[in-house]
């Protein structure tokens, strides 16, 4: 079932959005050749905390760590270990979110680690774009297909892939919702979007083949060709007014 927000309850969740960006915004600050992806996470999870907030994805599902960090071809829920260093040409998709007041916030960014190469940094580029494309259709009328499709058309235009074995979705009081926020589709297809959803659109695109497969911790999931993968996130309110962006500051804006 689908949960609509009140104005109140938007206002709890743009708190947990922002935390949630600050989160990300720190850690990605301190991606360099060097880190390691624990260190990562624990600098995500002590501005979470700070905060007076709590690491969503802490123990969910069994999940160990407040944020998943994912390198190269990792596409998403890399597990953060003292043994993965980053070095130079990396890039390193940190996923984090914050529960405050009740409801959680989501978001996601690809960092380059140092200098990397101009086809890494065209992916990111492309999945960045994608990203908002999608969130521009993120408008009361429009349908779920509309933002899959917006994302789909970009991402393939330029030579890549985009996962289907994993999509956006709802976000509220529980951190997955209803709808699911696939990032393809056919245009005017879906759930009909309406005022008060909240939604969290997070395109996953592959530099290769879109299929993936999940390592036997479980968790980490990799592209299936060991290409590169980028992945971008934010949490989107449905308004009258149109998409507002509750995970927005800083790295998050357009």
């Amino acid at each position: 079932m689908i949960s609509l927000k009140t104005n109140r309850e938007l206002r709890y969740m743009r708190d947990a959005g922002r935390i949630s960006q600050e989160a990300l915004l720190a850690a990605g600050e301190a991606v360099r050749p060097g880190i390691s992806t624990l260190e990562l996470d624990a600098i995500a999870r002590k501005t979470i905390e700070k905060a007076g907030a709590t690491p969503s994805f802490l123990g969910y599902g069994g999940f160990p760590a407040s944020a998943c960090i994912s390198v190269n071809h990792v596409v998403i829920h890399g597990i953060p270990s003292a043994k993965q260093i980053l070095k130079e040409g990396d890039i390193v998709s940190i996923d984090v979110g914050a529960f405050y007041g009740g409801f959680h916030g989501d978001n996601a960014w690809t960092f380059p680690v140092g200098r990397i190469s101009e086809e890494a940094q065209k992916l990111l580029d492309t999945t960045r774009e994608s990203l908002f494309l999608g969130i521009e259709q993120a408008r009361v009328g429009n349908r779920v297909g509309d933002i899959g499709a917006a994302v789909q058309r970009y991402a393939e235009a330029h030579g890549y892939s985009v996962v289907r074995d994993f999509v956006g979705h709802g976000v509220g009081v529980q951190m997955h919702e209803d709808p699911s926020v696939p990032n393809y589709g056919t245009p005017g297809r879906g759930v009909r979007l309406t005022a008060g959803m909240v939604i969290a659109i997070e395109p996953m695109v592959n530099m290769g083949t879109s299929a993936v497969r999940q390592l036997g911790d479980g968790w980490t999931v990799v592209t299936e060709d060991k290409k590169l993968s980028a992945h971008f996130e934010h949490t989107v309110a449905i308004t009258p007014d149109g998409p507002v962006i509750l995970t927005a500051l800083g790295q998050g804006g357009k």
